[in-house]
């Protein structure tokens, strides 16, 4: 079948019979066409006019705002027509439809909401999910929801999956072995250019002497960065340099106006050479009139979920082979061109092959409400490209119980039937309906815009402000005035007034200083108290610390309410939050603040303390002394704070210690089983068992000085035991000298006896413990008591060492006695024997 108008030249024109085919025999198809196939504009005209899909709408997914207006507007100029004619668009904040469009070009949000309110998708004979290989997390619930609507409800709906780079031997299989239609595109060719990044430049810098480089070809230029800011800052750059006075230099980026998108990407009127500085909106689905040259950064910003913080951070990460290979064809769209890549050869040969899903990586709390409202308690219960991770989602969840969005079973409340008709995250949608009741609706539609949308103001490191009241405060003024954050402030005024709209909430004043309290119905676990000591430094009550910058307008003030923080670290950046008072979360909050009574040691004052706590989270409210807590409670706590500080903090003493490490030593050499373990691991894990006992009226660590731990260990063993260390492991030795000398039992398996040597003289065999068994190790000292020699053979030594130790030691101690033969001299403890005095 041919169609007379989509004679285009296209290549994607020679695979549309076999699609169309694919199609009527399969329930999924899928279409890989390259950049440039012209896949986006001729598929769906090509089925709707076939008549091959019947009499119903065909629905096409876009990720992208600018890309659903510009597909809509190049189909409905082949078919002659306006848009809102037979082609039309819903993106959020506009659409372009009427009762004669049959190809509706919708973003993700808008094709989930239709799903919501009518599962069997009536009218609608085909859904096409275009770019596919972006999946983002609505692409892919979407795709969960279309896929059981198929299997339950309309087993003669249809489903195209199209992309350029797709992994369409996975996604195949994963789809039941749906048929693959490939189709070349309409490239030209691209000379690829290395230019390896000095690790001392900035993005900006690099992009910069690229663009100087790239400006003496032909063409237009389009430059890929990671965001906004870097975008701002090039084109004020480039502005300034005289060489490019005569050249446009345009921003294209998802917050801009509909009208600064459309400047960006259709030709000049007069025929102006351009500069598009884009983020990677423009990796995909569009075609730039004129562009021949691609400067790629190699760079994008990605939302990245923390689930150990639980919250979304911005990074920016190297892009993928397949998003490169995108950006790269942007330049032989029209004709031959060049991509400069901003990295070397061989960083290229490392890059991944496709970016990972986003629902493997960002808050799930959306996709949690939108199931429960689907009626989807598991996710598992649908089909997913990849499985939502557990830990994400039961975080998303609990989020969303706090909230009351859903109930202890995940079923969805009826205040989570409102929040999942809103176009916000489930959060902001809850804050909206919740502030309404208290007559600050108006405020909480701005604040809702606002952290929606890019910050209004650009972080100045040199006048740090996170007090979103200054964002109110320009929103609330009758006119916007120009400067830099005129577009994005304008970006957020649309917002809010569509919100507006949809909620019926009237304009009029706003108290602004209620913003704390409205941000905390968003946020309760990031209610802040400033730490002890500390201008700048919070405890959230969900547990983690954050800070403000230094200077910020916000130091110093008692309790915040964070909305944005950089996610990154123990302390986290506060960009955005609200000053609240303790009175305000007292009032609202009561059904969160939870009584805790608690008995715990104290470090500060060395002691035990009891006090009742109210807790918001991990925040502390009010604080009460407890008189007089119940003895067993204060043990607990005593108990507890020797097993976290270790027996360091007990009474320890030589006579203790010493009877700690002969008990075991005999427990290591007996046989006999029942003799205690008093190893300090031991000790530590059983400190029940043999402390308790004797805590009794102890709360301090005073009274605990006063605990008799040679009792206590000695208590341990029985009669017999007792009788038996005594014999087997004495603490004593008497030496020929006749003195008695502590043995050091620290190691079992070879106590130690560190003599004198002149106290010796006499002794041949070394000392034996345990019933004979085991040898002492004895330790020989010098006169100022240091060691000379280590033996457990003493006759050996007497006969073939004490010769050279006696040369070596009389020149240095000539006072001391020193015999011929040691084992007939006298034994002494003093410097010479008392025959030898006399």
């Amino acid at each position: 079948m041919t169609i007379d108008f989509l004679h285009t030249g296209l290549p994607v024109e020679g695979v549309l019979p076999v699609l169309a085919t694919a199609l009527t025999s399969a329930p999924v198809a899928i279409l890989e066409a390259a950049p440039g196939a012209g896949k986006t504009t001729l598929v769906p005209l090509f089925l709707l006019k076939s008549g091959l899909m019947g009499s119903g709408k065909i629905i096409m997914l876009e990720p992208r705002r600018l890309a659903a207006r510009a597909a809509a507007r190049r189909m409905a100029d082949l078919l002659g027509e306006e848009v809102g004619q037979t082609v039309g668009y819903r993106v959020r904040l506009d659409s372009k439809v009427s009762q004669q469009t049959r190809i509706e070009v919708v973003t993700e949000g808008i094709l989930t909401r239709r799903l919501q309110s009518d599962p069997e998708l009536k009218g609608i004979d085909l859904l096409i999910f275009d770019e596919f290989h972006e999946r983002s997390l609505q692409t892919d619930l979407g795709l969960a929801l279309a896929r059981q609507v198929q299997e339950i409800l309309r087993d003669d709906l249809k489903l195209l999956l199209m992309s350029a780079t797709i992994d369409t031997a996975r996604i195949s299989k994963a789809l039941g072995g749906a048929p693959v239609i490939s189709s070349a595109g309409r490239q030209f060719p691209v000379e690829t250019r290395f230019l390896s990044r000095p690790g001392s430049k900035s993005t900006v810098q690099e992009v910069l002497t690229a663009v100087e480089q790239a400006i003496q070809e032909e063409g237009d230029i389009l430059v890929f960065l990671p965001g906004a800011r870097e975008i701002t800052r090039l084109q004020q750059r480039l502005s300034q340099l005289p060489s490019l006075s005569d050249i446009l230099i345009l921003a294209l980026y998802g917050n801009l106006p509909p009208k600064d998108q459309d400047g960006a990407i259709l030709p000049d009127p007069d025929g102006k050479r351009k500069i598009v500085l884009s983020t990677d909106i423009a990796e995909t689905s569009l075609t730039i009139e004129g562009v021949r040259i691609v400067i790629d950064s190699g760079l994008a910003r990605r939302p990245v979920f923390n689930p150990n913080s639980g919250m979304t951070a911005l990074e920016t990460r190297r892009i993928a082979r397949a998003s490169a290979d995108q950006r790269r064809g942007r330049a032989g769209r029209l004709g031959p061109g060049i991509c400069y890549r901003l990295w070397s050869a061989a960083e290229d040969r490392g890059l991944i092959e496709f970016a990972p899903p986003e629902i493997t990586s960002t808050d799930l709390t959306a996709l949690v409400l939108e199931l429960a409202k689907w009626g989807v308690e598991d996710p598992s219960d649908l089909f997913w490209m990849d499985v939502p991770p557990r830990g994400p989602f039961a975080q998303g969840r609990d989020v969303l119980q706090a909230l009351g969005a859903v109930d202890e079973n995940g079923k969805i409340t009826t205040l989570g039937q409102k929040i999942v008709n809103l176009p916000l995250h489930p959060r902001l949608g809850g804050m909206l309906l919740r502030a309404q009741k208290i007559g600050a609706g108006g405020l909480a539609v701005n604040i809702s815009a606002l952290l929606s949308e890019r910050d209004i103001f650009r972080r100045d490191p040199d006048s740090p402000n996170a007090d979103i009241r200054s964002r109110l405060e320009i929103l609330s003024q009758a006119e916007l005035k120009g400067g830099k954050t005129f577009g994005a402030a304008q970006q957020v005024r649309r917002t809010s007034q569509d919100l507006r709209r949809r909620l019926k909430i009237p304009h009029g004043s706003e108290d602004q200083n209620m913003a704390g309290l409205l941000l905390a119905f968003a946020y309760p676990d990031r209610i802040g108290e400033l730490r002890s000591g500390s201008q700048l430094q919070y405890r959230l009550s969900g547990g983690r610390g954050a800070r403000l910058m230094e200077n910020d307008r916000l130091q110093g003030e008692p309790y915040l309410v964070v909305a944005d923080l950089d996610g990154k670290g123990r302390e986290a950046r506060i960009d955005l939050a609200a000053p609240i008072s303790v009175e305000e979360i007292e009032e609202n909050f009561a059904d969160m603040i939870v009584s805790v009574r608690r008995v715990f040691w104290d470090e500060k004052k060395s002691r035990v303390l009891a006090v009742l706590e109210r807790k918001l989270g991990a925040l502390l409210i009010t604080q009460q002394r407890i008189e007089n807590p119940a003895p067993e409670e204060v043990e607990a706590a005593l108990l507890t704070a020797v097993k976290s500080k270790g027996l360091k903090v007990l009474p320890w003493n030589e006579e203790s210690r010493s009877l700690a490490a002969r008990i075991n030593f005999v427990r290591y050499h007996e046989t006999e089983e029942g003799w205690p373990d008093l190893s300090d691991t031991a000790l530590v894990s059983s400190v029940e068992d043999w402390l308790l006992p004797y805590l009794a009226g102890a709360s301090s660590l005073d009274d605990l000085q006063k605990i008799n731990l040679t009792d206590i260990l000695l208590n341990l063993m029985s009669r017999d035991q007792r009788k038996q260390l005594e014999e087997y492991a004495p603490p004593a030795i008497k030496v020929p000298s006749g003195s008695y000398i502590r043995l050091n039992f620290n190691d079992p398996e070879s106590p130690v006896l560190a003599a004198r040597l002149q106290e010796l003289f006499g002794l041949q065999d070394v000392p034996k413990l345990c019933n004979g068994r085991v040898s002492v190790s004895i330790h020989l000292l010098s006169p100022a008591r240091r060691p000379v020699q280590i033996t457990q053979d003493l006759a050996s030594f007497w006969k073939n060492t004490y010769t050279d130790v006696k040369k070596d030691l009389k020149g240095r101690y000539p006072k001391h006695y020193w015999p011929d033969d040691p084992l007939e001299a006298e034994a002494t403890s003093r410097v010479k024997p008392r025959r030898s005095q006399k």
